[in-house]
């Protein structure tokens, strides 16, 4: 069984495609799912996509990946911005975790450019779209492997 990469989705991502579709796109949410689950196998790992507009739900998500994921990807939208809880839960995940964001955060709104997910998060990847995600898979996938020859997993 190939091991899994937990791809997370914060509030709203829900309405990706019709929200808001001048900043955030056309790309539907299950437009994302389906490339990320092929960006995975290409890399030999199953994703686990999950989105959720609830803050704990996301929260025990994380915790139920430690020692049962190899990553994860985290889109965590609004709660981003203010979410001490959220960013807890992201600490206590021992694997390669990489934030991702459709929009550039750094050029826009004041209130949404400092993101205290960063502060948990192995690294980040902003404004690049949706490729955003394949791109964050790819970085997974790359440190994962990195762990695995180095003994670590």
């Amino acid at each position: 069984m190939a091991e899994t990469i937990l791809v997370l989705n914060g509030p709203n991502l829900n309405l990706l495609g019709v929200r808001e579709p001048e900043i955030y796109g056309r790309d539907t949410l299950d437009d994302i799912k389906t490339r990320c689950i092929g960006q995975g196998a290409k890399h030999g790992f199953e994703v686990d996509f999950r989105q959720s507009n609830a803050e704990g739900t996301l929260i025990d998500w994380l915790h139920e990946a430690r020692g049962t994921k190899v990553g994860v990807v985290i889109n965590p939208a609004g709660y981003s911005f203010h979410s001490i809880a959220l960013l807890d839960a992201l600490k206590m995940f021992d694997g390669p975790k990489i934030e991702v964001h459709i929009t550039n955060i750094h050029k826009r709104e004041p209130m949404y450019q400092k993101s205290l997910m960063s502060h948990g998060v192995t690294g980040v990847i902003a404004g690049l779209g949706t490729a955003g995600y394949l791109l964050a898979i790819d970085g997974i996938a790359a440190l994962a492997k990195i762990e695995t020859k180095a003994g670590k997993t």
